[in-house]
């Protein structure tokens, strides 16, 4: 009688409102992979590597997607740890048409499932820009096993499962605020790329030799998919059809444009000219920036989040990666590393339970958020926060490049580097001219 009554109370919380804009969010998060960063990357690499690029993006769907279902999904969701889930849901077990009060209590686990392996595909994908024009590809599928095993799911635990050490809303030591993946998926990404580029090193010619994006128009194309798909990525994670839901969309949508606005002002500043590829850039970087706050923050906040997140990013593109001669070739660090962990520290500052009230005492009382609600110390626990991904990113990326090098090897010859991976690694290319 008692297991009966649980049942039905069960059912009477499901949501089809719910479940149905998650599965929609679901499809826009993939989207963003394929084709979103997949024509984003493959137009800003040279002709004969846009297969090999774009082909990054797309294996990651299925790759992805195998390692989550048998064990993936369970140590990101699975158990109550502080640092890695456990083996409760390993090949799916247990994750079915009811809803997981744990993490969405309106929606069935299985969506909540499908909707989370959509973050897990994108994010090694983002770390392929560093690396694109010279590593294997069947280093890159090692690398990505291995990276999701040691860097991506552990991450995902600590700050969004229960338990987790620096989840917020389920009693982390370190209260960390990441409302849709800045310290997971950017910071980890980002940084982890930047690991790379440094290990692998240079590209043959570079930085003597021109290697000008070859087609601006699919890396533009693929810039407006990635905004587009952007509202999954962020407003998706109130995980319902929510007046939050609402909230992350707005300031998702205001964070990129301030951002593209103010990486074309400080390009038009320094070169006298605006440039399309800096204005898509622009509008990634806020994009990226505003993903841990946009379910922290009002319209304003997001604006300035977006504009700091262009300018700053600009910044490390153009002059920081001159500075310091690295080769992250579409960098995927200066973007998405800098841009998630600005992001994530002006979170604690411009968080607020007028956006966010799901932060509770003991007695149900609406606790504040941020700086602007007089509580300071977040500022530290989100700088708490990005320092164990960076960490963790650092640490687990060169172990795993260490190990990839040593059983296969990781970067391609200099001859076929000459060829160009689409000839090199897949044997085509992407255009043939006739004569």
């Amino acid at each position: 009688m008692v297991q009966a009554d649980l049942q039905a109370r069960i059912a009477a919380a499901q949501s089809a409102g719910d479940n149905a804009w998650m599965l929609v969010s679901a499809a826009l998060v993939l989207m963003m992979t394929g084709p979103g960063l997949a024509l984003f990357y493959g137009g800003l690499v040279r002709r004969k590597n846009v297969l090999g690029t774009m082909m990054h993006s797309f294996i990651l769907m299925a790759v992805v997607t195998v390692v989550w279902a048998v064990v993936g999904y369970s140590l990101a969701f699975g158990g109550s740890g502080p640092f890695l889930g456990d083996l409760h849901f390993a090949f799916l077990n247990n994750v079915g048409s009811a809803p997981n009060p744990d993490y969405a209590a309106t929606i069935p686990q299985q969506t909540f499932m499908i909707y989370q392996l959509m973050f897990a595909i994108i994010t090694p994908a983002l770390i392929s820009g560093a690396f694109a024009e010279r590593m294997k590809f069947s280093a890159m599928l090692l690398f990505t096993v291995l990276w999701l095993l040691l860097v991506y799911f552990p991450m995902a635990h600590m700050v969004w499962g229960k338990g987790g050490l620096l989840n917020a809303f389920s009693g982390g030591r370190v209260p960390t605020f990441d409302f849709a993946g800045g310290t997971v998926v950017h910071i980890t990404s980002g940084v982890s790329a930047l690991v790379c580029a440094l290990y692998l090193g240079k590209r043959v010619g570079y930085p003597t030799v021109a290697m000008k994006p070859h087609s601006l128009v699919l890396s533009f194309i693929g810039a407006c998919l990635l905004w587009v798909g952007w509202f999954g990525f962020n407003a998706g994670s109130a995980l319902a059809a929510s007046s939050l839901a609402t909230s992350a969309f707005v300031a998702t949508h205001f964070g990129a444009a301030a951002a593209a606005l103010g990486w074309m002002a400080a390009e038009w500043m320094h070169n006298g000219k605006p440039s399309a590829l800096g204005a898509i850039s622009g509008s990634v970087a806020g994009l990226v920036a505003i993903t841990p706050a946009s379910g922290f923050v009002q319209p304003f906040p997001a604006l300035l989040i977006g504009a700091c997140a262009g300018v700053l990013c600009y910044f490390m593109v153009v002059a920081v990666k001159a500075k310091f001669g690295y080769d992250d070739s579409l960098d995927a660090f200066g973007v998405h590393g800098a841009g998630g962990t600005l992001g994530a520290i002006l979170t604690g500052v411009f968080a607020t339970s007028l956006v966010n009230d799901g932060l509770k005492d003991a007695k149900g009382h609406v606790l504040p958020l941020g700086l602007v609600d007089g509580q300071g110390g977040q500022v530290l626990n989100q700088a708490i926060g990005c320092a164990v991904a960076w960490g963790l990113a650092i640490v687990g990326t060169l172990i795993i490049l260490k190990v990839c090098d040593m059983l296969i090897g990781v970067r391609v010859t200099k001859e076929q580097e000459m060829d160009g991976l689409d000839l090199s690694q897949h044997g085509e290319e992407g255009y043939i001219f006739e004569a």
